[in-house]
């Protein structure tokens, strides 16, 4: 097999990020073949042994995609004990994790799978990969406010890149953002004095929600890997 830097390997391998990786690696938290791995270290999988906190690291090899309808208050991120996460409510054999996360009251589409690097090319603000969401309003919403939030807003500090927005009634709309801010849907609606009263996913680049029902699962067909693996190619 092709050697690679150490870091890239346990990223793809789900141990944690590349950035978290070179911190690990600095703290020696890290051994290559029992010797405390350095930051240029490039190794061979298929011959070297990796250790990451005296624990054998393995890449995945039966890698696994599924999409999830995520019901409201289900947490996507490490929970307190009194939470319910999104792995609670799955039986995958296949240890999965959730690409990207939906706030708690937010349903919709997620992604689970064991694979960290397509984690880390949909997830990169590099690639712009597009979420499309539905926005229901408590009142109805004026064009002046979808337009400005098309456009941009200013949320955490920041301008947020143009969305596309495509109304269905007065208080209901379409948005495309192409971002992974934190709960920035919400944050926009608040940055144009509005508030959201119902928010669900239902597309990530060609993966899309359809009918499947609240809390259920199941694995991508043959043909959205293969359309959204060429678009994460192309891009």
């Amino acid at each position: 097999m092709e050697k690679l830097r150490i870091h890239k390997y346990l990223s793809q391998s789900w141990v944690c990020s590349r950035r978290k990786a070179e911190e690990y690696i600095e703290r020696w938290l890290v051994s290559v073949n029992w010797k405390k791995a350095k930051i240029w270290d490039m190794i061979d999988p298929d011959v070297d042994k990796i250790s990451f906190l005296d624990k054998a690291v393995e890449e995945q090899k039966n890698l696994v995609y599924y999409k999830l309808n995520k019901p409201g208050w289900i947490v996507t991120t490490c929970a307190q004990i009194w939470e319910k996460t999104i792995l609670d409510i799955v039986d995958i054999k296949e240890r999965v994790f959730p690409i990207g996360r939906l706030d708690k009251e937010t349903t919709g589409l997620i992604l689970l799978t064991n694979d960290g690097r397509l984690a880390n090319f949909l997830m990169h603000p590099r690639y712009e990969h597009e979420k499309e969401y539905v926005v229901e309003t408590f009142w109805p919403i004026s064009d002046d406010q979808l337009d400005k939030m098309a456009k941009w807003v200013f949320i955490l500090w920041k301008i947020t890149k143009n969305a596309e927005i495509k109304r269905i009634s007065s208080g209901r709309f379409f948005i495309t953002i192409k971002e992974w801010k934190n709960r920035q849907i919400r944050r926009m609606l608040e940055a144009v004095w509005w508030t959201v009263k119902r928010l669900k996913r239902i597309r990530i680049e060609n993966i899309e929600l359809g009918d499947l029902p609240i809390g259920i699962y199941k694995k991508l067909t043959e043909k959205e890997l293969k359309d959204l693996f060429w678009i994460i190619w192309i891009k």
